[in-house]
């Protein structure tokens, strides 16, 4: 087959925001962090290696990045989940006064989540390849400056709450993290036997060529590490093809859950690589030409590995990839009809304004931001989530024991707050 590609799209969506969501995809997260691995290699521009910490105030990580669903094989955007072949998926709503994009007024909003509906029982096991994606960055000359390895990082992802099974109250039997906040969210409906797991499917590592240009290495003298910052545009088509290479080669399907993991690398704007740092974004790619009358999608996320001590609040290891799963479970197809995954407009106790369903967007960088999950020795940091129905504005929970997020239920003590458009007074 013939693989194209078509310009990704950015937007702010948020105050102070990244990139975001609403037809983008997204999943951010919080600060993060980086790999140990400072390169005696001569002959990259001094400029390209910065010894030191961020500027005063910043990095403000708490934001969104993300890229719009895009075509891999041309075509156009077909809006609308019906008539796609991709993930089991299953749609709901919700009612409550609030303010659409546009600022009309909407009593009923659409939803959508990954796996089958709660009312119906049983098991739904999703494939989850992990594919591991190192970096050689590349000398003015084409030469490699640094080669950075992920491969050292799989069995710690394979091995984490997001694919291993650990306990939560909301689940009888030990399961894995995104069911465990599933449940939660579906108490009031689902059946006992009601799961959705992943099985972690790791694959071989491919190798990301950044141009000289597109990167930095930032020594952090906190931990004596080193950050891998790439800048936002150039990635955003350099994984754009991985993906589309994944796709070729028979290694990612409609059916999976992808993960792409990189290892310490962090996306700066506007060519300033203090203006850092995106850990993670959730998305899908397309066919629309492939089987007559339907879109076929592959959903997928890029999520770093996070080293400790780096940013405030314990973000670490697979805090990023269990944000991005958190909300590809809640909005696996990122608002891409306008419809499925959009909310009130809400704003969170961090700051964060938006009017879609991300639910780690919501918890993201406040102190109490991740959730300890202790597996065969390694104690890992996944990510508490906001649940559906902190997003039902001003109205009690119908969820476990009432509560408005998950696995702590303290993160959240209430439901969001009617807005306006942009928060605006």
């Amino acid at each position: 087959m013939t693989v194209t590609q078509r310009p990704g799209r950015t937007r702010r969506h948020r105050s102070g925001g990244v990139l975001a969501a609403v037809a983008l995809l997204a999943g951010a997260i919080a600060p993060a962090a980086l790999i140990s691995a400072t390169s005696s290699v001569a002959s990259a521009d001094a400029t390209h290696i910065i010894n030191g910490d961020f500027p005063a105030g910043g990095p403000k990580i708490i934001d969104t990045g993300g890229i719009a669903p895009r075509s891999a094989f041309g075509g156009h955007v077909v809006h609308g989940i019906p008539n796609i072949d991709s993930i089991p998926n299953f749609s709901d709503h919700f009612n409550v006064k609030g303010l659409n994009g546009t600022g009309q007024v909407q009593n009923q909003w659409l939803d959508n989540f990954v796996g089958h509906l709660p009312q119906l029982g049983g098991t739904t096991t999703i494939n989850a390849p992990i594919i591991p994606v190192s970096l050689n960055l590349l000398n003015p000359d084409g030469t490699t400056f640094q080669y950075v390895d992920a491969t050292q990082f799989t069995s710690k992802f394979v091995n984490s709450p997001n694919f291993q099974n650990s306990t939560y109250s909301s689940s009888s039997t030990p399961t894995q993290i995104q069911d465990a906040i599933q449940r939660s969210e579906f108490a009031s409906t689902a059946k006992p036997d009601w799961h959705t797991m992943l099985a972690a499917d790791p694959k071989a590592g491919v190798v990301m060529n950044v141009p000289f240009g597109d990167w930095f290495i930032r020594h952090l003298n906190r931990c004596g590490c080193n950050l891998n910052e790439i800048d936002v545009t150039a990635f955003l088509n350099l994984f754009f093809n991985t993906i589309v290479d994944a796709i070729n080669g028979g290694v990612i399907t409609p059916q999976d859950i992808s993960t792409f993991m990189f290892p310490d690398t962090y996306l700066f704007f506007n060519g300033d690589p203090a203006q850092c740092c995106v850990l993670g974004f959730h998305t899908y790619v397309f066919d629309d030409q492939a089987v007559p009358g339907k879109e076929v999608r592959w959903v997928i996320n890029y999520s770093s590995w996070i080293s400790p001590n780096i940013f405030r609040g314990g973000v670490q290891d697979v805090t990023a990839n269990s944000h991005e799963l958190g909300e590809t479970f809640n909005d696996p197809f990122v608002v891409s009809d306008g419809i499925h995954g959009l909310t009130p407009w809400w704003q969170a106790p961090n700051g964060n304004c938006q009017n879609d369903m991300e639910t780690g967007d919501v918890v993201e960088g406040l102190p109490n931001d991740v959730f300890p999950v202790t597996i065969n020795g390694f104690t890992y940091h996944p990510q508490n989530e906001a649940l559906l129905q902190w997003f039902i504005t001003g109205t009690p929970s119908n969820a476990l024991h009432g509560a408005f997020s998950y696995p702590d239920e303290s993160v959240l003590p209430t439901a969001a707050t009617f807005q306006n458009v942009n928060c605006t007074p």
